[in-house]
């Protein structure tokens, strides 16, 4: 399976997180930005990307604690190519959804390029 039909399939196959943090995102409903999803970047997938602000949003469940290795990995990759990479918890987004995107609305209204 290439990366780009992984990333086919994990749109098909959002999880709860991510259907809620969508339906925010998208069609310019947050802040008349563009959001897309699932989208490759390298040999990554970003849940989340907004390339107008150069911003990166993962969403992590209960397995991200076995591979916080792996994350910083990634992290460091897409900082290297100039994204900024904001974290959640899948129980945040669910749970917080308001902080959550006051969280963004905070990261990208200082992030102007």
């Amino acid at each position: 399976m290439t990366l780009l039909d992984n990333a086919k399939r994990l749109r098909r196959e959002m999880t709860d997180a991510e259907q809620r943090l969508w339906y925010h995102l998208r069609a310019h409903r947050f802040l008349g930005l563009k959001f897309k999803r699932q989208k490759p970047i390298g040999p990554y997938i970003v849940d989340f990307i907004c390339t107008e602000r150069w911003l990166v949003i993962e969403l992590d469940g209960g397995q991200h604690q076995l591979q916080s290795e792996a994350d910083a990995q990634r992290d460091r990759y897409l900082q290297g190519r100039g994204y900024r990479v904001l974290r959640f918890w899948n129980h945040q987004v669910l749970a917080e959804t308001e902080a959550v995107l006051e969280r963004i609305r905070l990261d990208i209204g200082g992030q102007e390029r």
